[in-house]
């Protein structure tokens, strides 16, 4: 193999770090060294993407590798990319060392021009398939590469037509050839990085800037060949529930960005024992050898092509409160991960969600049901139904609970769905953008509730349960559920309890103590500011003490212990804290040693 710099290949024979190929392309690469169906790739490294936004150009080299690359894509599939009679087409896909799902770009069918159409349909036999690939392609350069707002790309138009629109709503023309085009693509991967979706997300979620994003160059299957095709995403366990159950859903000929759009409702993954069984067979045995492989839930991302099963990713699964919890100590019970372990696999901020008011008995029964969809991320939201996420934001830093009701979102709604308290959908599945990033957020979310459903209720006040997938008129009546009382709860419970270096005790059992406010105190709301006001306190309260910066504050300044409830969230708080001040111990006394 050349020495390569900026590149790497996919084969399975390494397993690089993360930080430098991205999530996507790790995953791409455990999957082949497992020996599963994935189609061939090589990787853009993270090493690449900063050296361009740092000088505003490619690296010297990097052309010349992605033109290696390519040649080796076209070794391992015997196709050629840009030219007949079987052409290549590939995706080009970003990857962050950190999963921010739904945050990035994909560009699908790389390599389709007149003259691989003209060849696609011929070797395939079938012409309507080539041109609306074809299309698809243009459908996603505008939109990703050019920014283009409005163009239309008609089933009925030809490349010459689409290339004329695309000019004149763009202001921009198609670069002539397969080889441009890509390398125009794989720009716009890494000017995303610093989008202004990836940006928020990347500041809600705390992940550095610095990272960039890797790009993912990989030979196309079709999932929207024949009625032998389709594409789909599966969860090796319950993503909402958490039960010990494969959940998915499939859609029959169509391709990947038809799911995460929204814009389509898929089936449930049950619906390929019928029409693709063997592929149905080979995806569950593929689950269970990704979930013991990585020893957690997985996220799998997979196209059927003509009966045949292929995976493009696998990653771990992001997952409703309840099912972190429950998918946590059912693991440890399994003996897969240990209880230090299942402590890190549930945030704080998971559990303070779950804790959460929920709906008192009796009030769903009484009250007005509006309408009801799939219920994509439990909770409970109240507040004013708003169909714009610039006004959301807006009315939210106002002091007001709104609720965002899109026909379906896109990943520039982001700041509209963190200002919301819950988000609703008419379209979509409970694998579609709304769903992911809601779950991925802890906001209640309910999707693919039908034309007209939701935006009709615009400035109304509604009570959404993304538990039942059911939204109600009016403010409904909720209360806070006990955290001793369910049995995985507390057992969580235990396990915080015996790694959290400082006592958490709930107000009605604190000890005599001065306990300090901190919700009383200017800047109290703020864990940076605790190192500061804590100084010389025996014990105190406040909502930032939940957080691992607030409960590490509260170690270093030696508290005898700290109060609220629920105790949960602070004792998961604390046990996190306190592995790592362990840690930071440690390296001192070895760097002293």
């Amino acid at each position: 193999m050349p020495d390569l710099r900026w590149t790497l290949r996919l084969d399975g024979s390494a397993l690089p770090d993360k930080s430098l190929i991205g999530g996507k392309a790790w995953s791409i690469a455990r999957m082949r060294a497992l020996g599963l169906p994935v189609p061939p790739a090589f990787v853009v490294t993270t090493r690449a993407c900063v050296e361009f936004l740092a000088k505003g150009d490619w690296p010297d080299g990097l052309a010349e590798e992605i033109d290696a690359g390519m040649a080796w894509l076209e070794e391992a599939t015997g196709r050629r990319f840009g030219h007949g009679p079987q052409p290549l087409l590939v995706s080009v896909r970003s990857g962050a060392p950190i999963s921010m799902p739904g945050m990035m770009d994909t560009i699908l069918n790389m390599g389709i021009c007149a003259e691989t159409e003209e060849a696609l349909a011929e070797e395939m036999g079938d012409a309507g398939f080539a041109h609306d690939v074809h299309r698809r392609f243009y459908d996603l350069y505008a939109d990703i590469v050019l920014k283009c707002v409005g163009a239309e790309f008609p089933p009925e138009g030809d490349a010459e037509s689409w290339a004329a629109t695309l000019k004149e709503k763009s202001g921009q023309a198609i670069p002539e050839t397969p080889r441009d085009r890509l390398f125009a693509s794989i720009d716009a991967v890494f000017n995303s990085w610093n989008g202004r979706r990836a940006k928020r997300y990347r500041k809600h979620h705390g992940i550095p800037d610095d990272l960039g994003t890797a790009v993912a160059v990989q030979a196309m299957v079709f999932g929207n060949m024949d009625a032998q095709s389709g594409t789909g995403v599966l969860f090796s366990r319950n993503p909402i529930t958490g039960a010990r159950k494969p959940y998915g859903e499939y859609l029959a000929c169509a391709q990947g960005e038809d799911v995460v759009s929204g814009k389509f409702t898929p089936q449930p993954v049950e619906t390929m024992r019928e029409t693709v069984p063997a592929a149905f067979d080979a995806l569950m045995a593929a689950s269970e050898t990704l979930e013991e492989a990585n020893g957690d839930v997985q996220d799998i991302e997979f196209t059927v092509q003509k009966g045949a099963l292929f995976l493009l990713q696998s990653r771990a699964a992001k997952r409703a409160p309840a099912a972190a919890v429950r998918i946590a100590t059912e693991m440890v019970r399994e003996g897969v991960i240990t209880p230090q372990v299942a402590l890190t696999r549930v945030t704080p901020d998971q559990v303070r969600l779950l804790l959460a008011p929920r709906l008192k008995p009796g009030e769903a029964e009484a009250a007005d049901e509006l309408c009801r969809g799939e219920a994509a991320s439990p909770g409970i939201g109240i507040g004013t139904v708003v169909t714009d996420s610039d006004e959301a934001e807006r009315r939210a830093a106002a002091g007001e609970n709104v609720i965002l009701a899109r026909v379906t979102t896109s990943p520039e709604d982001l700041h509209g769905m963190l200002a919301a308290k819950a988000v609703i959908t008419e379209k979509g599945g409970s694998t579609s953008h709304a769903a992911v990033v809601s779950r991925a957020l802890g906001v209640a979310c309910v999707v693919g509730c039908g034309v007209g459903s939701v935006t009709a209720h615009a400035g109304q006040t509604v009570t959404v349960d993304g538990s039942t997938g059911r939204i109600y008129a009016g403010a409904l009546a909720a209360e806070a559920p006990d955290e001793d009382a369910e049995a995985d709860l507390a057992q969580l419970k235990d396990w915080a309890q015996a790694a959290c270096p400082i006592p958490v005790h709930t107000p009605e059992a604190a000890p005599q103590a001065q306990v300090l406010d901190l919700n009383a105190i200017e800047g109290g709301e703020d864990a940076a500011n605790l190192p500061r006001l804590l100084e010389g306190a025996e014990a105190a309260t406040g909502g930032a003490l939940a957080t691992e910066e607030g409960m590490a504050a509260a170690i270093a300044a030696g508290l005898k212990f700290v109060v609220g409830k629920p105790a949960l969230p602070l004792l998961l708080a604390g046990a996190r804290a306190g592995t790592a001040h362990e840690d930071r111990e440690t390296v001192a006394v070895s760097a002293q040693g």
